[in-house]
């Protein structure tokens, strides 16, 4: 159960999401920063097992970090780089839990490029590599999660567009001891906020029962300024029982349904629990650093 400061409020948190509308849960009083500084930024989040966050940094240079696990004490958040055990990823930009099997992780670089590792003891250890199937010149991932639904496990990620060039949502069936994609099925979206610069999927989640929830975020530099929102983008349903060797199908909302905005961060990480609890939004903010927060965001 998270039980960091913000899950304390939130039910004022939906109150004001719900009641008050756009722009009102956007405070930067309610962000806990993370780290200083443009290496600090999170892009992508999950839960570890004990309730702790686990977050990816889009770090391109060896020497810098990639993944961190972020505590809560009586003195606010304390991140702790991890050890990274195996081949240096370039660009990590989100992250997933493997569901059903504890501390372990995929995690994507803006490429397409991932890496399964397992998280033990202060070190992140890579146990295997992919690449996700589609990619073509100029793509750029932001967003991956794995879920399970009826017929085995699914993976959805998103090449994040840009202005008039739309997101794109992939989803395909993932055989998790081969690491092998069935066919995908694809769709692309728009988002209506933010206006200029707008980077349509910063990162995605799934739920449970396969409804997708993306943020969107602009970018106008490293010292911005920044605007994002979070979407309902709609859901990705099992493959059809009757079609043998078919895959999951998106149905995604032709205009995504606001949920927040949160102006002045850029919002790259959106990471939702297994279980019950309060999701987190997780910020780059370029020179500003990065920060988090939990928010009901995240669907049953």
């Amino acid at each position: 159960m998270v039980t960091w400061r913000r899950y304390a409020v939130a039910g004022a948190v939906v109150a004001a999401v719900l009641g008050q509308g756009p722009g009102s849960a956007g405070a930067a009083e309610e962000w806990d920063r993370v780290g200083e500084g443009i290496v600090s930024g999170v892009s992508g989040a999950s839960f570890l097992p004990g309730g702790e966050l686990l977050v990816v940094h889009d770090n391109k240079r060896g020497g810098e970090k990639r993944v961190s696990a972020v505590r809560w004490t009586g003195e606010g958040p304390r991140a702790d780089v991890l050890t990274w055990e195996g081949p240096l990823p370039v660009d990590l930009e989100s992250l997933s839990a493997v569901p059903g099997r504890a501390g372990e992780y995929a995690a994507l670089e803006s490429s397409g490029h991932g890496y399964h590792f397992a998280v033990a003891d202060g070190t992140a250890r890579v146990l295997r590599e992919f690449t996700v199937p589609g990619v073509v010149s100029g793509d750029n991932y932001e967003g991956f999660a794995l879920v399970g639904l009826r017929g085995g496990l699914t993976a959805v990620w998103a090449h994040r567009g840009q202005d008039q060039d739309p997101a794109v949502v992939r989803a395909a069936r993932l055989d998790w001891p081969t690491l092998a994609f069935g066919p995908a099925d694809s769709a692309p979206l728009r988002v209506p906020y933010p206006v200029e610069g707008v980077r349509h999927v910063s990162d995605l989640a799934v739920s449970g029962t396969g409804r997708i929830t993306v943020t969107s975020a602009s970018d106008a530099g490293d010292d911005g300024p920044f605007d994002s929102a979070v979407y309902d983008a709609g859901t990705v349903r099992p493959a059809p029982p009757l079609r043998p060797g078919a895959g999951p199908v998106l149905e995604l909302r032709t205009t995504p349904r606001e949920l927040a905005r949160y102006p002045g961060h850029k919002i790259e990480a959106l990471g939702c629990p297994q279980g019950p609890g309060a999701g987190v939004l997780g910020t780059d903010d370029e020179n500003q650093g990065g920060s988090v927060r939990t928010e009901p965001l995240c669907p049953r």
